[in-house]
């Protein structure tokens, strides 16, 4: 709720949460900074502000919803979004894709230490952006873990080969048209 009226007092729009972003910072080599607590977001108008986030096993909500429902029934598709553009937005920015086994193990270890750390800068901006996400929206621990598991999935599931990008290139992509 805190992050929620600090984001509102300061201007950005949060009805449509998939259209947020975590900025990603650079440092004076030019490298990715990993994020800690403190997350700069921006909105599709460009209005950025810091906010301090607490970790993702601090922000799932006791309501939980049953593991079927989520296979059956697209629940929190904004959260899909919002990481998949961020890892979008990443590879751009560093001007190379990253592998499908990669986005894979990236999103697997997300889903199982949430709150760890990776060598991986990548791995700090996704989740920022689950603890955005978390911050604004009701989500269960079930369900987080339901969502992270269906975006390693994804990734295996494009796999072709050592080395192949198929999941930047045809899933992120199309992430950027919606």
């Amino acid at each position: 709720m805190r992050v929620r009226q600090e984001l509102e007092r300061l201007g950005l729009e949060l009805d449509r949460p998939e259209l947020l972003q975590v900025t990603i910072e650079f440092g004076p080599q030019g490298q990715p900074i990993p994020l800690g607590e403190e997350v700069q977001v921006m909105d599709e108008s460009w209005t950025t502000a810091h906010v301090r986030l607490a970790p993702i096993t601090q922000l799932w909500t006791t309501a939980e919803v049953s593991p079927f429902l989520l296979r059956t029934v697209p629940q929190h598709e904004s959260f899909m979004v919002l990481l998949q553009s961020t890892a979008l937005i990443y590879c751009t920015s560093m001007g190379q894709p990253e592998t499908d086994a990669e986005f894979e193990r990236i999103y697997r270890k997300l889903r199982r230490y949430p709150d760890a750390e990776d060598h991986h800068p990548l791995f700090s901006y996704l989740q920022g952006a689950a603890r955005l996400y978390l911050s604004l929206r009701d989500v269960s621990r079930t369900e987080y873990e339901a969502l992270t598991r269906r975006l390693g999935n994804l990734a295996e599931r494009f796999c072709s080969h050592t080395g192949s990008t198929n999941y930047h290139r045809q899933v992120l992509h199309s992430v950027a048209g919606t």
